[in-house]
């Protein structure tokens, strides 16, 4: 009875991700080629450029602190402990805004200096200032919905992405309209405002929808130990999403530098590098909601097993995460090799993006694999592992970014794409494999 009831909650809470996904997907989709014939291939590719330092800001001031609160609210919720899992997320909002003030502070003072040495355009230095804004309405929102996936409860998450979707597509469209009313033209500026608006507002919806921190005074004489056991875990993954964005950070800015070998003038360095970023990978990544969706709760699904010792659902989850990932990846592989340049021509009248959908196509049984495998790894207590492996497939792809796309062109790039999601899937297979093994075997002795 309470396997079922906890699947039917898993269930639940996973199509509600995914249908909040799709629709913010679905209109991600429309804002990608209104961007893309408002500001062209070129300005998909600045925008891009500051993709990096949004990833890496969001890794030092939430991520690791967000995938904390999921896993200990997790663990006191299995121990009927409400008041405990509201001081897990109380702790984290702190730290959490401390670190997002100090990173937008830095951000927004050191734009110049970022833009020049770090991205290599110039162009970038008012969209990093107004980054600079985003990062604390974000992480408040990432806390809370940390603290609502690890209860199962997803639909206030769901509910904050398609909100910030809105606000954010929104805001744009009216600024463009406004714009051209006064015969002004699109700016990339313009988009990066759309970005903070949205997160200003899934912060207003999740702050509204949660309430208050009712209960956790009892809990106080524990801060101390909560706050040493949410660290314990925030700080190991935020040095890993760190040094992971920064050396995916690297391979995004060499990309277009290295495109410039091949004999690709400035221009079409970026338009290239746009097309492939803000376009082809659009489309193969719109299937991951479903897989996205699954990882956010197999994290505290997998957790509260551990807690239990239920080594059965464990290795049931695992087993079943791995079916499902191959079968819709392989489904995906076929439709994309199908129907891809139709998709690049019709979506973004560009041909070369469809060449890129087709080609990528191929990964996506190993893409949608790897994620879902990390979440499982992470909820076993071992980010270490998911780190090593994410370390694995960046240095693959910089390799050919390196010593490949100078010589081939983009299409070696694609192939260490793929070669690096095959190798980062296998290795976790064969990890979980001998880990679940290993603890299976200890608890018959």
């Amino acid at each position: 009875m309470k396997q079922s009831s906890a699947k039917s909650v898993f269930i639940t809470g996973t199509l509600l991700l995914t249908i909040a996904g799709i629709l913010t997907r679905i209109i991600g989709f429309f804002y990608r080629i209104f961007l893309s014939r408002t500001i062209g291939a070129e300005g998909l590719g600045i925008y891009q450029l500051i993709s990096p330092v949004t990833a890496l800001g969001f890794a030092v001031t939430a991520a690791g602190i967000q995938t904390s609160i999921s896993k200990y609210v997790s663990t006191e919720m299995g121990h009927k402990n409400s008041a405990g899992a509201k001081l897990y997320l109380f702790i984290g909002l702190i730290i959490s805004l401390l670190l997002s003030t100090l990173t937008g502070v830095f951000i927004y003072r050191y734009a110049p200096f970022l833009s020049l040495t770090w991205l290599g355009d110039e162009r970038c230095i008012p969209l990093l200032k107004v980054l600079a804004f985003s990062f604390a309405p974000s992480c408040i929102h990432a806390c809370i919905n940390g603290y609502y996936y690890g209860i199962k409860k997803t639909a206030v998450p769901s509910l904050c992405q398609f909100v910030e979707q809105i606000a954010r597509v929104g805001s744009v469209y009216l600024m463009y309209q406004i714009n051209l009313s006064q015969g002004k033209t699109m700016t990339l500026t313009m988009t990066i405002w759309g970005l903070v608006l949205g997160e200003a507002a899934s912060t207003l919806v999740s702050i509204s929808i949660f309430g208050s921190f009712h209960g956790i005074r009892k809990q106080m004489k524990h801060f101390r130990t909560y706050t040493k056991n949410l660290m314990s875990m925030a700080v190991p993954l935020t040095a890993n999403r760190v040094v992971l964005n920064l050396f995916s950070t690297f391979e995004n800015v060499m990309l277009p530098n290295r495109l410039k070998l091949f004999g690709y003038t400035n221009s079409e360095a970026l338009s290239v590098y746009g097309i492939l970023t803000g376009m082809s990978m659009a489309i193969i990544m719109f299937p991951s909601v479903v897989t996205n969706s699954i990882s956010v709760l197999l994290l505290p699904t997998i957790s509260e097993a551990q807690s239990i010792g239920d080594d059965r659902l464990i290795h049931r989850t695992i087993r079943k995460t791995i079916q499902s990932c191959l079968l819709l990846g392989f489904i995906c592989t076929a439709g994309f090799i199908i129907t891809g340049k139709f998709i690049g021509n019709f979506l973004f009248g560009n041909a070369l993006a469809g060449t890129f959908i087709v080609t990528l196509g191929w990964i996506c049984p190993f893409l949608y694999l790897s994620s879902t495998l990390s979440s499982i790894l992470h909820g076993l207590g071992s980010p270490g592992i998911t780190f090593a492996l994410n370390l694995i497939a960046c240095a693959i792809r910089i390799f050919f970014v390196l010593f490949t796309v100078p010589v081939y062109g983009i299409k070696s790039y694609l192939s260490g794409i793929l070669i690096s999601q095959i190798v980062v899937a296998l290795l976790a297979i064969f990890i979980l494999n001998r880990k679940v093994s290993h603890t299976v075997e200890i608890n018959q002795l």
